[in-house]
């Protein structure tokens, strides 16, 4: 039996949620979802510039965790990037801090 994802602390919400390669219809690009959780892991540590231990208190899981979700968040958007694929923000397992 899985056990479910522990909801993730995000700090803020995308101002898009979309993003795709220019003149390129988006009806007939792949598209890869990266998840709420990714994206705050991106931005906290590409961004706020935060090592991997504070920015996993933040949001609320182990260094660990943290370390696999950027992780994902890393290959998702250079498959995107390199294949020219759209990004799609979406979902994922989070609440938001007051």
């Amino acid at each position: 039996m899985v056990r479910p994802l522990k909801p993730r602390c995000i700090g803020t919400d995308p101002r898009a949620t979309y993003f795709k390669p220019r003149g390129i219809p988006l009806r007939t690009l792949e598209q890869v979802v990266l998840t709420l959780d990714e994206m705050e892991a991106m931005r906290l540590k590409n961004i706020a510039e935060l090592d991997q231990i504070k920015a996993a208190k933040r949001m609320g899981v182990s260094q660990s965790t943290f370390q696999r979700i950027l992780a994902s968040a890393n290959r998702k958007v250079s498959d995107a990037l390199l294949r020219g694929k759209a990004i799609k923000i979406e979902g994922g397992s989070v609440k938001r801090k007051p």
